[in-house]
């Protein structure tokens, strides 16, 4: 794509993307807030919280998984097709998850989420670059950076405020609603007037609308299941399950299942489809679908393996060692496929360049530290002061992700005059100096102003990274590779989050039980109400040390991550432009 001369519709149309990319970012955090209400909507007990964790992993697979084939699919159709794409597969994800009736089905709808939701952030990045020269790409990036934050930042509130008045379905209708909007909004925006000129000179495909809705209706039926119809002697008789108890072998769930079945054959054949599928299969095949299922094997495997375990009392889930096993025999193959494939999912080349690579292995350490502050925060919170309010200890976080956007344009702003290696390297200093500090709170320190020091140098830290490493990647890559190499980089902090926590976990909890073992059995101090209330202060005093050592952890990778953007950005340059021209395209 070509960017206009700073033409208001392309200005729009990258802040459409940068909206969406926002708006996905909160339903990653939102579902934090929701969560028991979904596991008690779908038979769920509070009490086995464990059995939720495949609503959590289920969209944190469909993120990452499938992100480089995304972003690939991004380098050949187009950053705003696959743009509106992903927009839609989010607003049907929200819609399968509000209508879920089970695990498995509210497991699918968030996984449909994660897919659509991760395929923004590849799309826009390269979307950046589209618009912008190397020389001016910090600001907008800072900007894109600033606002995926402020998704995370608002998430938690805007769950909280839709539970004050509606039960947690609201939230994902909600989202079915916005994402279609933006889907919309982003594909008048998009196409030049000769391919709006053609599209609209089309007669519509109205048996494809009419199946269509016949799929969704029919659908809609079979997860919702009104109560009226069920009770009616000739409408129930559709909601009658030919055999066993399945929902999808009634009458009902067979029309639905047909019809998706002839809108499929319908797209696959007709001359002018509601939906052009042969070019979509066209596109997954030419971005080599082979490779992509094989990585996303082997991410998902890494992402099951910790993702699935509860990192209070185990590092890898029960069966991890098998997911990782899998997840190595998938690296394998798929190392011998990009050999030997002749257009693979990752060019030949396409990350040879220092930066490019380093940008990379930089995002993996940025996103092993930040995941403590994810988490950690929180958790301290709840240890210490606020142990029966969650939101209260969520909120606590969103002091340290406020900072993080205002550092991430500001980021953004540094790199026109000084080298991205710098800015990150500053960054990420600035991180640790937050986890330092992090690491000397006492039991009542979170509720202090003192506290805030920590969160905002933290939070601000981490924000004046994003710009500079997504910046040296871009430059270092060809214009033809930016979504897939977008989509690694996102790839590796998340993967970087998950062996990140994994490890500080490890760490934490040794510190923890050597502090619990110089404590006295509970029997030898409760002889009474105040002792025992003592006692837990004990256990209490355990599970800081536990924090402070993932704090000071933390601390060390966003060290690492300082050093190596310091040795593998020293090729890339500051790009000294006015404010003014760093906001206008070419």
């Amino acid at each position: 794509m070509t960017g206009g001369t700073g033409s208001a519709p392309t200005r729009a149309l990258l802040s459409l993307a940068a909206v969406a990319v926002a708006f996905a970012a909160a339903d990653t955090y939102v579902v934090v807030l929701a969560l028991p209400e979904m596991m008690s909507s779908v038979g769920v007990p509070i009490d086995q919280l464990q059995r939720a964790a495949p609503i959590v992993s289920g969209f944190l697979l469909g993120y990452v998984a499938m992100l480089p084939l995304i972003g690939r699919i991004a380098d050949l159709r187009g950053r705003v097709p696959v743009l509106v794409f992903s927009l839609v597969l989010f607003a049907f994800g929200s819609l399968v998850t509000a209508l879920a009736y089970d695990m498995p089905s509210m497991v699918i709808g968030r996984f449909l989420q994660g897919v659509g939701g991760g395929g923004l952030v590849p799309a826009t990045l390269a979307l950046v670059a589209d618009l912008y020269p190397a020389e001016r790409r910090g600001v907008p990036l800072g900007v894109v950076s600033a606002v995926q934050e402020i998704g995370s930042v608002l998430g938690p509130l805007f769950g909280a405020l839709v539970l004050a008045f509606a039960d947690w379905r609201a939230i994902f209708l909600i989202n079915l609603a916005v994402g279609l909007v933006l889907a919309a909004a982003l594909r008048a925006l998009g196409p030049g007037p000769a391919v709006v000129e053609e599209r609209a000179s089309r007669p519509p495909d109205v048996l494809g609308a009419l199946l269509l809705l016949a799929s969704l209706v029919a659908g809609a039926l079979v997860f919702v299941r009104p109560a009226d119809l069920l009770r009616d002697l000739t409408w129930g008789q559709l909601f009658i399950p030919y055999t066993g108890d399945g929902r999808w072998l009634t009458p009902i769930g067979l029309v639905a299942i047909g019809a998706v079945v002839l809108l499929v054959a319908r797209c696959l054949t007709a001359k002018r489809p509601l939906f052009d599928l042969r070019h979509w299969g066209a596109s997954l095949v030419e971005a080599d679908l082979v490779g992509a299922l094989l990585l996303a094997a082997a991410l998902a495997g890494v992402i099951l393996a910790f993702a699935t375990a509860d990192p209070k009392v185990q590092v890898f889930s029960d069966q991890g060692w098998w997911f990782l096993l899998g997840s190595l025999v998938a690296s394998v193959l798929f190392a011998r496929h990009l050999r030997r494939a002749s257009a693979p999912l990752v060019p030949h080349g396409a990350l040879r360049r220092t930066p490019a690579w380093g940008a990379l292995l930089v995002s993996f350490f940025i996103g092993a530290a930040l995941i403590a502050a994810l988490i950690d925060i929180p958790l301290f919170a709840r240890t210490t002061v606020y142990p029966d309010s969650q939101l209260a200890a969520a909120l606590v976080l969103v002091r340290f992700l406020v900072a993080l956007p205002v550092g991430a344009v500001i980021g953004g702003y540094l790199i026109r005059r000084f080298s991205p290696g710098l800015v990150t390297a500053v960054g990420m200093l600035l991180a640790a100096t937050g986890f330092v500090l992090m690491a000397q709170w006492g039991l009542t320190t979170v509720e202090e102003p003192i506290a805030n020091l920590g969160l905002v140098t933290g939070g601000f830290g981490f924000g004046l990274a994003l710009a500079p490493v997504n910046a040296a990647l871009l430059a270092f890559t060809d214009d033809d590779v930016h979504g897939v190499a977008s989509a690694f980089v996102v790839v590796s902090r998340m993967v970087g989050m998950l062996v990140g926590i994994s490890a500080l976990t490890t760490i934490g909890l040794r510190r923890y039980y050597a502090e619990q073992g110089v404590v006295p059995p509970a029997r030898e101090v409760c002889d009474g109400k105040s002792r025992c209330k003592d006692y837990s202060d004990l256990l209490r005093v355990a599970g800081i040390a536990q924090e402070h050592t993932v704090f000071y952890g933390a601390a060390v990778c966003a060290v690492v991550a300082a050093v190596l953007a310091l040795v593998l950005f020293r090729q890339a340059k500051a790009s000294p432009v006015s404010t003014r021209g760093a906001l206008t395209l070419h």
